[in-house]
């Protein structure tokens, strides 16, 4: 679709969304009328910077004072068929609420990413996104059925089972967190089976940022003899909405059925494409649970240009480079944990998992940022290796971290999303 008639339809869309919005859902009249603007105030795109944004802390404190949804459910109790909570870790998750319309919805648009990638009627699809309330698992499933898929609904976890149904019946696409499917790699590799021997084709990866980092691309391609796509979602929109196509050239957004913002972290005005910023994402299509200009934290560019794939909805090149929460600042530079994945993973010395640890110092109480790493094996020399990487953070990062090398093997491998930070600075909340 041309861009001109993509927006004209998003612009139609948003409308009837802002009016439904304020009609049905105190949340957003209340919070509108606060900021002065209501839905007859958009008469362009461009109008809805006017509009102010939510974040999840807002819709926590919403569902705690009006429990259990809070005032942001729209549609009708009647119509509702699933509830689906946020990952948070503050004890105090977020509820997401998905119609039978929504369930189709996302089927349909997941299913358009599957589709993007590769998948076709009658490969096997094995499914290693976690299943139940974690939404990821679901939504491909439901989307793999669509496209006419022979699914292993196995989820996160079974290791060993994940081989097993590698190996036979033989499944062609794999779906899982690059942080699971790196370990799963790992465990082929040390059962001696050959990927270049099992009917594994091609994989999609999210849940973390990563798979758009060229050496963790390269090492779960090589690990898995597969092509890697990128995948994102996130509880509040929607769990599988932005995919990489195979030119592999950024993730392709819905844009249909979502609108994609990018904004200044500091000022909240939106940034031109190419710039990179925090993005923002409004509902055209939800029914039960609409987000309106949704600041999700995660930084990203845009590129309005089509792809080489002939597509011409927005793509973010680079996919999502980190989260605002885990931004570390040390000694004045600010970095992400992909950029510390970007470095560790570039080197064959090491194995694919580490660590960013954050300590204070005992006598001065100065941060000290420490990358734990691991020796892929032991005739690796532990002196020059980690100067050898001191130096190449330093390049990527701007600063020098410490650097600790571990035996492989110490660090913990994760089913899930991988913990990359542990902050050691202040005593844990009790």
């Amino acid at each position: 679709m041309p861009r001109e008639a993509l927006e004209a339809l998003q612009l139609e869309r948003l409308r009837a969304q802002l009016r439904r919005c304020d009609r049905r859902a105190p949340f957003y009249r209340e919070k509108w009328q606060r900021a002065g603007v209501r839905p007859d105030d958009l008469r362009t795109l461009a109008d809805l910077r006017h509009f102010p944004v939510v974040t999840k802390q807002e819709l926590r404190e919403e569902q705690q004072a009006h429990p259990p949804f809070g005032r942001y459910t729209v549609a009708p109790a009647r119509v509702w068929r699933e509830v689906h909570p946020s990952t948070g870790t503050t004890g105090h998750p977020v509820h997401t609420i998905w119609s039978a319309r929504d369930v189709a919805t996302i089927t349909r648009f997941t299913a358009r990413t599957m589709w993007s990638f590769g998948v076709r009627p009658g490969d096997i699809v094995q499914n290693a996104f976690a299943y139940g309330l974690w939404i990821a698992g679901l939504a491909v499933h439901y989307a793999a059925a669509e496209i006419g898929c022979l699914v292993i609904p196995i989820g996160a976890g079974l290791t060993n089972r994940q081989l097993d149904y590698l190996v036979s019946p033989g499944a062609t696409v794999l779906l899982a967190t690059p942080s699971y499917a790196l370990h799963i790699a790992e465990a082929l590799r040390e059962r001696g089976t050959d990927p270049e021997k099992i009917a594994l084709r091609r994989g999609c990866f999210g849940g973390e940022a990563g798979t758009e980092a060229p050496a963790t691309r390269a090492k779960i391609e090589k690990g898995l003899g597969i092509d890697a796509y990128d995948y994102y979602g996130l509880s509040e929109i929607a769990p599988t909405f932005a995919s990489e196509c195979t030119a592999k050239a950024g993730l392709h957004w819905s844009e249909d059925d979502h609108l994609i913002e990018v904004l200044d972290p500091e000022t909240q005005a939106p940034l031109p494409p190419g710039q990179l910023g925090v993005l923002v994402i409004t509902h055209l299509t939800r029914e039960a649970c609409p987000m309106v200009r949704y600041w999700t934290g995660d930084y990203a560019r845009l590129d309005l240009a089509p792809c080489a794939c002939g597509r011409t909805h927005a793509r973010s090149p680079g996919g999502i480079v980190g989260r605002a929460d885990d931004m570390v600042i040390y000694r004045g530079a600010k970095f992400y944990p992909v950029q510390v994945e970007k470095v560790v993973r570039s080197f064959p010395e090491l194995g694919d998992e580490f660590r960013i640890e954050l300590t204070a110092h005992p006598e001065t109480g100065a941060d000290v940022c420490t990358v734990v790493a691991e020796l892929a094996s032991e005739t690796v020399a532990p002196d020059a290796m980690r100067e050898t990487l001191r130096r190449a953070l330093r390049e990527e990062l701007l600063v020098a971290p410490e650097v600790r090398l571990v035996t492989f093997g110490t660090l913990e491998r994760t089913t899930f999303k991988a913990k990359r930070i542990d902050d050691r600075r202040r005593p844990a909340a009790t």
